[in-house]
């Protein structure tokens, strides 16, 4: 539970809402005992989803691993590359570790100042069970550009693992532990700073002992230059791919955001089955091969489409998008290969058809299969024999285009039924493509959603900052029918329905009578999964609700919220102020939701 400060002081955090800007400067020495984030706060951001083989730290999805299977990793490396080439390769394992959890205080936390979230790296970096991490002290000045922090690290388990392969050590042996606070620091900075391991306790000394500072304070003898990112040598890029950040790049950490990805990418993903299908689409880009795409409704097969597109030679020409199962049967033809001039009456002019408007470029066939099946053998003669004839003309008109089709259902059982031309089917299924649906693929959920989030907050002209805890759990483990298209129109109802400059609740998503699980587990601060209720909070503290179902109604959705106010009440003794800091709301908005629904007199 937080420490309640006196009202007649002031924190760090209040101090930069009342001037509304961040402060510049700031040391360990001025935070109150407690300061959020606390430690509490931060283990409340995980969960486990048990049955479906992930957790997540906040919206980050994090593996547990046995710390002797690291250390034998550790080793198999040490024996394979050298030492040098090892101690780079987790150096830089640890530096972008840190880069994501600085990424995760960010957004989990974004009004809390720049010295707060400096001293959340040690809590983040304990809580994940590499080492226990004793802050001793450390200051900044944007301004000046200056950083120096020291850090004692307790039971490091990089330390241990060294120990049991090869002994005492002669020199510092953390290193990804060591990469952890120059990626952390440098991202949440915005400047280069490198931690240098001084004492170890591989080497005999009680505990290790590390310092943080500026890269040019090292002098010239920066070994770390290299091992964090400098001098890093790679693999190439494809095209559309982004590296991540070194200490020295302006603004390190910029190019890891989520929502910037997002912003600039509009197929995006992390997710294995999502990239395997994005790979495909990057293999038959450069090709001239008829694509099939092939996955459920709402899956993003169009988006894909325009992404193979894009990567192809004919990026320059037209792409002609054209939903089959929206033609009646009796115009499919004209629709796709055009009109003659006086074919019927009154027809005046020639009209192109799509085949013609595509030339030079791509037509994308979606929902395929609803063809009728004596336009399915028209379509297949024009793409045998790269021609087609306008209906009512007698002359052949020659077509380039390349044809990438689209299915929501199985046409090898539509083959099977006799609903789809089997020697269309072999036609279109060249390189065929499963778009896997948003169900499979939960790990990009978060990256969907801020780059929904930032398109509907500019269209609608709302100033959401977020989601809250408990609703990004929710999108987690709802299994969305509808796929992309659904999370889509869930953002947006959510940054219609959700206040001006607040976050977007459960409440505010499922009021379409989706059914939704409430149903998480979660770590307590003693270390125990529980099953619980989504924990509270815009600003994802909070206390646990009762666990149901899912919301199948609002008044399901309005029991939740109570149930979230009275737990919160409870657990802070009565103190609407306190309970408000732990919703993450203003005192003024609890009160007055409190005293509306009858829970403050």
């Amino acid at each position: 539970m937080k420490r309640l400060l006196p009202e007649t002081l002031i924190s760090l955090a209040d101090a930069s809402k009342a001037t509304g800007r961040m402060l510049s400067r700031g040391a360990y020495s001025e935070l109150d005992t407690g300061a959020s984030p606390t430690l509490q706060e931060l283990t409340e951001a995980l969960h486990f989803a048990l049955g479906d083989g992930r957790i997540w730290l906040n919206d980050q999805r994090m593996v547990l691993m046995q710390s002797k299977v690291l250390g034998r990793l550790r080793q198999e490396i040490i024996d394979a590359f050298g030492t040098e080439v090892a101690k780079g390769i987790f150096m830089r394992v640890g530096y972008m570790q840190g880069v994501r959890d600085a990424e995760l205080i960010r957004k989990r936390f974004p009004t809390q100042d720049l010295t707060h979230a400096l001293a959340a790296g040690p809590r983040v970096h304990t809580l994940e069970g590499f080492v226990k991490v004793v802050t001793k002290q450390f200051e900044f000045d944007s301004q000046k550009g200056t950083y120096f922090g020291e850090f004692y690290w307790d039971d490091s388990s990089e330390a241990a693992e060294h120990i049991a392969h090869h002994g005492l050590a002669t020199e510092p042996v953390c290193w990804m532990q060591t990469g952890y606070p120059s990626g952390y620091t440098s991202t949440l900075f915005g400047r280069p700073v490198i931690f240098r391991e001084v004492e170890c306790a591989a080497m005999g000394a009680p505990r290790c002992f590390v310092v943080g500072q500026n890269a040019e304070e090292w002098g010239r003898d920066v070994p770390e230059r290299g091992y964090l990112g400098l001098e890093w040598k790679g693999e190439p890029r494809r095209p559309g791919m982004r590296r991540d950040p070194a200490p020295g790049d302006a603004g390190a950490g910029a190019e890891l955001r989520p929502a910037e990805l997002a912003a600039t990418d509009p197929v995006v993903g992390v997710s294995a089955s999502f990239l395997r299908a994005r790979l495909m689409i990057e293999k038959v880009a450069d090709t001239e091969a008829t694509v099939l795409l092939v996955g459920e409704s709402g899956a993003g097969k169009e988006l894909f489409s325009q992404q193979l597109h894009r990567l192809s030679a004919r990026s320059d020409g037209p792409f002609v998008p054209i939903n089959c199962a929206a033609i009646p049967e009796n115009l499919v033809e004209s629709e796709l290969f055009g009109v003659e001039k006086g074919a019927f009456t009154g027809a005046t002019a020639s009209r192109p058809g799509y085949f013609e408007r595509a030339s030079g470029g791509t037509l994308f066939l979606d929902e395929v299969a609803s063809l009728a099946y004596a336009a399915q053998g028209k379509l297949l003669r024009a793409l045998q024999e790269r021609q087609i004839e306008r209906v009512g003309g007698s002359r052949t008109i020659p077509v380039n285009v390349r044809v990438v089709a689209a299915s929501n259902v199985d046409l090898a059982q539509e083959v099977g039924a006799g609903r789809f031309r089997q020697d269309l089917y072999f036609r279109l299924c060249v390189f065929p493509v499963a778009i896997p649906p948003l169900r499979d693929r939960r790990d990009d959920i978060p990256l969907l959603v801020d780059h929904f989030l930032r398109l509907f907050c500019e269209r609608h002209r709302r100033t959401v900052v977020g989601l809250s805890r408990r609703a990004m759990d929710a999108l987690l483990a709802y299994d969305f029918p509808g796929n992309i298209r659904e999370l889509q129109n869930l953002i947006e109802r959510g940054v219609i329905f959700a206040d001006a400059g607040g976050r977007i609740d459960v409440q505010h998503l499922f009021t379409g009578g989706e059914a939704a699980s409430v149903s998480a587990h979660a770590l307590t601060q003693e270390g125990r999964i529980v099953m619980s209720g989504f924990s509270a909070g815009s600003s994802g503290g909070g206390h646990a609700v009762p666990a149901s179902e899912g919301f199948r109604s609002t008044e399901d959705v309005l029991e939740a919220e109570l149930a979230l106010y009275r737990s919160a009440l409870s657990a802070n003794g009565d103190n609407v102020s306190a309970a408000a800091r732990a919703l993450g709301l203003s005192r003024a908005k609890l009160e007055y939701r409190l005293r509306k629904h009858g829970l403050l007199i």
